[in-house]
Order: C-alpha cells, then structure tokens, then sequence
C-alpha cells in the first residue's frame, strides 16, 4: 500500500515546526473547507513546486505532517471556502496567505499583483471575485527552528522604578552613525553595535523600547507617492522580525540577528521593549488586500459590524480592528507575546492602541478576555507590559483606567509639562498632580507611581526641538497638504516660527529643552527619553513622519556646540537620577513624616518661602512653585529591608517669562542649601550655597534644584 504524502500530523503548536524528518503544518480556520500548503522554489520564490491539502481538521485546526521538507522551506497556506463579503466570509483559493505564525518572512508585498481577493475597478468592489494568482506579489514563510546560542544570556529585569526608557527606530537611530559600518547601518547589528551601546549607557538608559519590529506592509497608497510606512504600524506577520531592519538575509538571518541584539543589549545591563500592534493589521478595510488573515478566517481575525458583516469596526483609523474576543485571534496574540518573550528573549512590550484589545462587545472593560488571559498567563504577568491608553472609537481615552499589572503612556503628564512651560494659566494643581507620580490617575486602582510612563515626547508628534521651534505643523513632506498629523501640540517657537540666526530665540529654545529634560527627570514615574531629543533633533516641523524614511527621521551624529552641551547636560541629569533615591520612589508621597524622619516625604511652597495652601493652587496665575523632597523620608526599605536615606531636594520652578526671587523655606527646613542644577545656565553641580531662609533668584522661564546632603 502506498504512504500517503501528507501524514495526519499534529493541530499544536500552530504554524509550522521543524521535527527532524519532515514539518508538521497546523494552520487554524474555523471556516474554511479546505487548506493547502505551497511550497515555492528557493531559487525563484513566486514559482509554485507543490500544494499539499492539509487532511485533519481538529478544533478547527486544519494539520498535517509532510516529511521530508528541511528548514529553509519557502511556503504559503491556501483556503478555500465561500466568498460571500455580506455575510463576512472572503475566501479566495487563488491569493496566496501568508502563515500568521511564519518565524521568518522572505520578500515584501508587491501591489502590482493581483493580491485583492475582488477585481479592482469593478463597479460592484469587494463583492466581485478576482481568479488571478497572487503567489507572486505576496511574501513566503521560512521553516525554522529556534535553535540560538544564548551563552546564558541573563535578562537585566531592572526594577520598573530604575528605569529609563530610550524610545528608539532601528534604522533610524543607527542609519547615520559614523562609526557603524555602512552595510551594518539601520539593522539590528547595529543597534548592538558597540557605539549604539556606549552610547546608551553613557546615557543611563536601561531599556530600549523599539518602534515596531513585527513584519510589515507598506500601504499602496504610500507607494505610489514614493513615500513607505517607516513607522511600521501596518503589521502581517506578528512572529517574525522585519527583514528590512537585517543584515544577514531574510531566509532566518533576520531571526538570528535580532537575538544577537537582544543578547548584546541585556550584556550592557539594557532590557528591549518591543512596540506591538495588535490593535489592527495592514489589510484594511474591506477594500483591502488579502494576504493572511481577512484570508484564512475574515470573521474570526477582525470585528465586523453586526448588523451588516461585510464592513468592519474601526476603533484604530486604520480599517480594521483585531478581534480580541475570538478565542483563536486572541490565541494568537498571546502565542505571540510568548515567542518574543520565551524564543527571542524581550523583556516587555508597548501596546499601541492599547484600548482596542480591552474592548469586548459592549465597549471598554478592564475585565476584557485580553488582560484576564495576560493577567494569569506566568510569563506574560512577569514582563513589562505598557499601554497606549486610547484608540479612536467611542470613549477611546483610558489614561489611569488599565488594570493594576499595566504601566501607561501618560498623556496627560506630557500635556500639562508642555503647557506649564508655555506658560499657560491654570496649571498649578494639575502639575502638583504629574511632578508627582500622577496619583490622581493611578492611585485608586491599586498601582504606583511607576504606573506613570512620563514624557514629554515620542515618535508620533514633534520632537523636542521642534517642540520649542515650531507653533505649528510642517508636514508638506507627507504630500497630505498638511492635514494630517495633531493640529494642537501645546508648543511654542519663543518668537520666530523656525530656525533663527537670533541669538536670544536660540538660547530660549535651548533653556526651554533643558527645563523639559529637567521635568522629566525629576518627575516620579518612568522617565521616557525619544532617541535624539537628547541631542536636540529636528524633523524640521513634521509632526507626523511616519512616511519619512530618511534624513528627516534619521538621527544626525554630527552635533553642533550646543547638541553636544545639551547631551552632556542629559547625561547628568540621567546620573542625578540614579544618584537620588527621592527620585525613584516606589510609593506615591504621603505629605508627612516617615520613620522618624526630619522632614516630610514631600511639601510644596510660594516662592516667599510659606507652604502652599489650598487657595494657592487655585489661582490661574500660579507659574512659580516649589517642591521639597525629603530624603529621609522614603517609606520603602531597600531589598534587604534596610531603610534608605537619600539626599533632600528642593526645586524651584519658573515659568514665568521674567526672574522671581524664591525665599528659601526657614532653618527647620534645611540648614544649607547646594545649587546643583541651573536650567538657566546649562549645568549640573554648580556647588554654590545658599543658607536657609536665603534667596535664590531664578531666571525667567527656569528652574533649580538645591541638595541638601543626607547625614548620616
């Protein structure tokens, strides 16, 4: 009796596992009537060598066992059943589908190919059925194993309240480096290149958190202006590193390269976040391409409209919305989130509109299926787990609603810090509230201040620069006439919109980058540095470059006089930071005396040296504050339950356009005051002493920072 070709294999784990002597293919599809697999020519990928049909069908999961084939594989998955877009299925044996858990992605998708599963120009659209083949224009998976050397590679696992994330692009921060050689530039070896690294810890940095990694597509509509998705929020296969960002190939190099850089970084002591988008994929809307999903299971991967399935729910702007409530879709995610964790070795991740997979069928819920199945998972539960906390649909912004396990960007720090030193009115409770850990948004739900993921900027809006250069949009480059990208930035240009040979603007603008570094690192919560602002990168205006991959969005390494001053004054205010453990508390502030301590944990003053009151911080005019933060004073031990003892600063703020003459609080305050930062004058560690109940006079549109010694 002949062998059959196809053995009837195993339905886990999904994807496509390398046993030795053959592969075992396990692709889920709750729809389909049948599957096949494809293998292509390693030597002419769109060339078609065989089909085999998957012959078991278990749990939905259609599997089978082909022997013989040997890593390296090129393949691509085949499903047939109906084509009926009304009722939410589309189905088309003729588009090649790409594996969602394919390790490794060979080529990009080429839109010039019939990779619609409709006939474009049809008057009837995505109801019409397009026969074409489209195994030319779509990627292939790799068959891999997991096979790496490690060398007992050790994850930093830096406590969250120690931590200095660097948000950073592959390409973007390595592409010009003078020191990477050239054909290793904008890949992953070069961000474990040894200038990468001794650049990141000279900056204290202990996790990378890296745009997105996952590969993706470039939508047509990009390039077809010659502009590309240089963000990389448009994703297909959320198991595979982008080859794109590879030095050494995409046949499973890219694979390897990247946990090269993962087992670089974690021996410099710095852990690796990875962007994740699970939010949406780059297949659109119901116009969209078919490439795996809307392929595979249209019904089961995304959130179609009840009462009309054809079109989808689109809480992201994007087309589509992932389905976290399908049991398989939401499967999906926490594989993944596994592999990445389990396989190549990350240490968290950043939820891109994060909202979105908190959504059940009734709305926004902290108990959604997602964060109970994260929540419970004994790897994911241990990792770093941040949120964008809004998405686009209705009652979108969650900022302070995730659950207790869940750090979050902090918009609303980002926006009173911007507006506070604009000089905005009305500012003075809200900025009491995200100085110090933002308790007012994280407190009540059982979390601390490291719950607060503060910045001041990231990828998406302008960087710091142009934070202080710029009133308004520039985004021309986009070829958008400007409409895209956030129209209200709370920024300000000191006075001329654009660069300036005005001397004064210019020093303005470098005062101002410094009191916002300044904030930063003097803010309870998690400081987040955008790579570049430390040297103060332009995108010229563009507040939205997510199409521009180059020189726009490129950090430039060849700094004037004053980048170099301003990375200078970064670095140590990042070592001020690990110097002073009032800084990094891992409890929100009680206002009163701890242990025995002298002085209270936190106290805030008038700039004539009183405690500040209620109606204070009521008055819409209040631009000049002071904090106190009591060294002795720190409620939590050490790990070895010792009691720490710090330092006591106080810090003088002044947002006020002109100099105010802060009144230093009285003798039972502090004895003798050090001036360690001068935000006005561009150092740290001036060693200049002012007595108690002494004056310190404060630029306009500054801030100080007075140490008083511990004593021992």
């Amino acid at each position: 009796m002949k062998r059959a070709e196809v053995l009837p294999g195993k339905p886990y784990p999904l994807g496509a596992t390398y046993l030795g002597n053959g592969v075992n293919f396990a692709v889920f599809s709750e729809h389909a009537r049948k599957v096949e697999v494809c293998i292509f020519d390693p030597e002419q990928p769109s060339r078609e060598l065989r089909r085999y049909v998957l012959p078991e069908q278990t749990q939905h999961v259609w599997h089978g066992f082909i022997p013989g084939l040997q890593t390296g594989t090129l393949y691509g998955l085949r499903a047939h059943g109906a084509y009926e877009p009304r009722r939410g299925l589309r189905f088309n044996p003729h588009k090649l589908l790409v594996d969602p858990y394919a390790r490794a992605l060979h080529g990009q998708v080429d839109f010039s190919a019939p990779v619609y599963a409709y006939s474009l120009g049809e008057s009837e659209q995505d109801l019409s059925f397009d026969t074409r083949d489209s195994a030319a224009g779509v990627p292939k998976g790799v068959v891999l194993t997991d096979d790496f050397d490690w060398e007992g590679d050790s994850l930093p696992s830096v406590s969250w309240n120690r931590t200095l994330i660097y948000e950073a692009h592959v390409k973007g921060l390595t592409k010009l480096h003078p020191a990477i050689p050239e054909h290793l530039r904008g890949t992953y070896a070069a961000m474990a290149h040894p200038a990468i690294l001794q650049h990141l810890t000279k900056l204290g940095v202990t996790a990378v958190e890296l745009l997105p990694i996952h590969a993706h597509v470039d939508e047509p509509f990009l390039v077809n202006k010659g502009l590309t998705n240089y963000w990389g929020y448009s994703t297909l296969g959320y198991f595979s590193p982008d080859a794109r960002f590879s030095a050494s190939g995409s046949r499973g190099g890219q694979v390897v390269e990247f946990k090269s850089m993962v087992k670089a970084l974690h021996r410099a002591g710095i852990e690796v976040i990875l962007d994740v988008v699970y939010n949406h994929t780059c297949e659109g809307n119901h116009l969209g391409p078919t490439l795996s999903f809307k392929g595979l299971d249209n019904a089961a991967y995304y959130r179609l409209l009840d009462k009309d399935p054809r079109y989808y729910q689109d809480f992201t702007g994007t087309g589509n919305s992932w389905n976290a409530t399908h049991p398989y879709a939401l499967r999906l995610v926490m594989d993944s989130l596994r592999y990445w964790v389990q396989v190549m070795h990350v240490d968290g991740f950043r939820f891109d509109l994060a909202t979105t997979l908190g959504r059940d069928r009734y709305g926004y819920d902290t108990r959604a299926a997602f964060f109970q199945m994260v929540h419970q998972d004994p790897v994911l539960s241990r990792v770093k787990l941040i949120a964008e906390p809004w998405d686009v649909g209705d009652f979108g912004y969650q900022v302070g609603n995730f659950p207790v396990m869940w750090s979050e960007w902090n918009g609303k720090y980002r926006d009173t810090i911007r507006r506070y030193w604009k000089g905005d009115d009305r500012q003075a409770a809200e900025i009491g509230y995200r100085l110090t850990g933002s308790s007012d948004l994280f407190a009540l739900s059982g979390r601390k201040p490291t719950a607060s993921v503060n910045f001041i900027t990231a990828h998406d809006g302008f960087t710091l620069h142009d934070l202080v250069t710029y009133s308004q949009k520039h985004n021309e480059a986009n070829l958008e006439e400007n409409r895209d990208g956030a129209n209200d930035n709370h920024s300000w240009n000191c006075g001329v919109e654009g660069e300036t040979p005005d001397p004064v603007i210019t020093e303005l603008r470098e005062q101002q980058k410094r009191n916002f570094l300044a904030t930063l690192f003097l803010s309870q919560g998690v400081p987040m540095l955008l790579a570049g602002d430390e040297m103060g990168r332009t995108q010229r205006g563009n507040n939205n470059a997510y199409c521009q991959d180059n020189a726009l969005s490129w950090v430039d390494w060849n700094l004037s006089e004053s980048q170099r001053k301003l990375l200078d004054f970064t670095c140590l205010l990042s070592r001020l930071r690990r110097e002073q453990p009032v800084l990094t508390k891992r409890k929100f502030f009680r206002g009163s005396h701890i242990w025995d301590s002298e002085l209270k944990d936190l106290a805030w003053f008038r700039p004539d040296g009183q405690e500040m009151k209620k109606e204070d911080w009521e008055k819409p005019y209040v631009r000049s504050i002071s904090f106190l933060l009591g060294g002795d004073a720190i409620a939590t031990p050490d790990d070895e339950g010792n009691r720490i003892v710090g330092d006591t600063l106080l810090v003088l703020m002044n947002a006020h356009h002109e100099p105010i003459t802060f009144q230093l609080p009285a003798i039972e305050w502090g004895a003798d005051w050090e001036e360690v930062v001068d935000t006005g004058q561009s150092r740290v560690s001036l060693h200049t002493h002012t007595p108690a109940g002494g004056s310190v006079v404060v630029a306009g549109r500054a801030l100080v920072v007075l140490r008083r010694p511990a004593t021992e």
